[in-house]
């Protein structure tokens, strides 16, 4: 009897392990992304109406690149500092981002400049793959 008992204390910790497990590791789960800081740039000395321009075209390129699925999160920050507001961008390499970030006409202009770190998180939500979904 107690072999018994000692024999099934044993395998069913190996069984266990053996079963084919629905969720992968949660290592397997984190995808990179890119992480990008807008700070401000060199360049601010723009009159008000090209700032507009240069604003109002900031806006629009951030739009097509949410609607192209590349960039997942957009927006500045509350305070008045030297940063200025945030990209999270899903992208394969550094340089296919660094030449997204040069179709943004306020980087090319020089009123802002971006900072980039690759950053981590499990790719759900608004982290999903691919193009957002239409409201």
């Amino acid at each position: 009897m107690k072999k018994t008992i000692l024999t099934a204390l044993v395998l069913l910790p190996l069984c266990l392990l053996a079963q084919n497990k629905s969720n992968p590791e949660p290592a397997s789960q984190i995808k990179q992304f890119w992480f990008v800081l807008l700070k401000k740039g060199p360049v601010r000395n723009q009159d008000s109406l090209t700032a507009t321009k240069i604003q109002a075209g900031h806006m629009a390129n951030i739009t097509r690149l949410y609607e192209a699925g590349t960039l997942k999160v957009a927006g500045p920050f509350a305070e008045e500092t030297l940063a200025q507001g945030l990209f999270i961008f899903d992208c394969p390499t550094k340089n296919e981002l660094e030449t997204l970030l040069q179709t943004d006409p306020a980087i090319k202009a020089g009123r802002l400049v971006a900072e980039i770190h690759p950053w981590y998180t499990a790719p759900i939500g608004s982290f999903a793959p691919g193009k957002p979904k239409k409201l």
